[in-house]
């Protein structure tokens, strides 16, 4: 299944290709690079427009002898909420540290405490001072430059391109169901086909669902959208985290000014109009509990008071703590027309991070061979139902390096080998193998003919989503898939996606986002009717309760019948930490 689009105006050839330059991306390509891999590295806009670039939080690790690896792993777990793969979790907390010391040893400068060693942080959901921080609130920028300017240096001489603004359409795959190339929209607006051997997806996130999100503009869900339709299969998507503090700014447009989790950490509090504080006999954290506790704290005294947004007060830390700690998060509010030094900052919960997306492993490996994901576009049984504070930018490094090294090893093993490319590029679903799937026609009457019909437009008959739709499709998003879900607000959102308007194609720049997070919103809302309870970022005011029977992960295929839908229980060994 894929998009339509025009005959291409070009084609090439290489062995990988690399969508995505973020902290995943760029790990990935710089192993590439260095074993001489013919290799294909593609950017949306330019190369450090990502939500690495924009993280204010920083890198999650046992680094002192006052923390354990143990204790990482219980809080990771606890944020979860049930759902995290144990064995992942603590695959990822044990290479944690040593990915960090091979950013060091490619020039990453992190902020040091007064006796030399790294200045360590508390983040929501952590028992222990384990957060590296770079200019206080400007980690992922200083990830994506270190990163970037190692590969800079690796570039010539090297087997490594790099195209800007070249946007992915779809991935290719031959009559076998391999993934073998990805079909583009570069620069020029002209589309073309780049064959390859493996395609590496880290394509960041699907905030642009919602009207307010701290993600950049590009986080719109291509890497899903284009897994979806070339068979692979998605998991966790009614899991969004919500950040809780998000400057409540009418202005804010597509951006929304986050401030950074550590923020908190450094003591600040959330308090209603009169100053009383909103998580008080909440949550025993106080404000330092799982971010999905917190928006709902929240969301739940603004649906009770009527009021727009509460109140993050940090305006204790003095002007000297803000400027030295908290640069950036103080520029961008200043640039707000708010002060935190004096003031205390309007908040309120907006889209942040995607704990589902492309199903794979630590190493990237997903259910369509050829093609790997890693980073927010995939979902690896980390995070669960709800991720940990400055776990992600670590997962983003751990599997980029880990899919960059075991491809490199396998273009070093096969030189010359190239793809494995078939004549009909159009490509066959995934073998089900003998898992007992089930139609979300079978399990929810009640939205079934709506989602259906919206998955009939991910199919895509020739026909594409208008773009016109978009406000409208953000607008449903917010009122029945944010914070707190209902069964009759999921329905009417079906609705609302199975009647969105649709224009001939070919496919251009505009349609395309419509499109993507059209199909991507699908897959929420059938993923969050599925889930009748209440479990970590995912909220049912209908259903308030955590079931111990819905400690199951619900996965979601696109075949030719529709969306397949599949919740599977935990084993026993995902349960477990090694």
């Amino acid at each position: 299944m894929m998009l339509p689009a025009a005959a291409p105006a070009w084609t090439g050839r290489t062995d990988v290709v690399v969508v995505g330059t973020g902290a995943a991306g760029l790990s990935a390509l710089l192993h590439l690079a260095a074993a001489g891999v013919d290799c294909v590295a593609v950017t949306r806009g330019e190369v450090t427009d990502s939500a690495t670039a924009w993280a204010q939080g920083g890198l999650a690790a046992v680094w002192d002898d006052g923390d354990t690896l143990a204790s990482h792993v219980a809080d990771t777990l606890t944020a979860g909420a049930g759902l995290c793969d144990a064995g992942v979790v603590s695959d990822l907390v044990a290479s944690a540290p040593g990915a960090i010391r091979r950013l060091i040893g490619l020039g990453a400068r992190f902020d040091r405490a007064s006796a030399g060693g790294l200045d360590l942080h508390l983040e929501g959901g952590h028992s222990a001072r384990r957060i590296i921080h770079a200019d206080g609130d400007a980690t992922g920028a200083e990830i994506e430059r270190a990163l970037w300017a190692s590969l800079s240096s690796a570039l010539e001489g090297s087997r490594t391109r790099v195209m800007t603004g070249t946007r992915l359409v779809d991935v290719l795959t031959d009559p076998d169901g391999r993934a073998c190339g990805v079909r583009l929209l570069d620069a020029d607006g002209q589309v073309g086909e780049l064959l390859a051997g493996a395609v590496v997806l880290a394509t960041g996130g699907i905030g642009q669902l919602w009207p307010v999100t701290s993600n950049p503009l590009g986080a719109t869900g291509d890497g899903v959208a284009a897994a979806l339709r070339a068979g692979a299969e998605v998991r966790d998507l009614e899991f969004m985290q919500f950040h809780p503090t998000v400057l409540a700014d009418a202005d804010a447009g597509s951006r929304g000014v986050l401030v950074s989790e550590a923020v908190r950490g450094e003591g600040a509090w959330l308090v209603d109009d009169a100053g009383r504080r909103i998580m008080a006999g909440v949550h025993p954290l106080l404000e330092l509990a799982p971010r999905d506790v917190v928006s709902a704290a929240i969301m739940a005294h603004l649906e009770r008071t009527g009021a727009p947004h509460v109140w993050l007060d940090a305006t204790f830390f003095g002007r000297a703590k803000w400027e030295a700690h908290f640069p950036g998060i103080l520029a961008l509010c200043r640039g707000r027309g708010v002060d935190p030094v004096t003031q205390r900052i309007p908040v309120h919960p907006a889209a942040h991070y995607a704990c589902g997306g492309v199903a794979a492993d630590l190493h990237g490996r997903t259910s369509v061979p050829g093609l790997y994901a890693v980073g927010e576009v995939a979902a690896t049984g980390v995070h669960g139902a709800n991720r940990l504070a400055s776990n992600s930018l670590t997962e983003a490094l751990v599997a980029g390096d880990r899919v960059g090294a075991l491809l490199a090893a396998e273009a070093s093993s096969r030189p010359g080998a190239g793809p494995a490319v078939a004549g009909d590029r159009l490509g066959t679903l995934f073998a089900d193998g003998d898992r007992t799937r089930q139609s979300v026609s079978a399990r929810h009457p009640s939205v079934e003919a709506d989602l259906q019909s919206a998955a009939g437009a991910i199919e895509n008959g020739g026909r594409v989503v208008d773009p016109a739709f978009l406000p409208e499709l953000r607008g449903w998003m917010q009122r029945e898939a944010f914070v707190s879900r209902t069964g009759s607000g999921l329905a009417a959102l079906g609705a609302a996606l199975a009647a969105a308007p649709v224009v001939a194609g070919p496919v251009d720049d505009a349609s395309l986002t419509a499109t993507n997070l059209h199909a991507v919103a699908t897959v929420v809302a059938a993923a969050a009717a599925e889930r009748t309870e209440s479990r970590g970022a995912h909220r049912r005011s209908d259903f308030p309760v955590t079931a111990h029977t819905w400690e199951r992960r619900i996965a979601v295929r696109l075949t030719e019948g529709g969306l397949e839908l599949t919740s599977t229980p935990l084993a026993i060994a995902e349960r477990t930490a090694a």
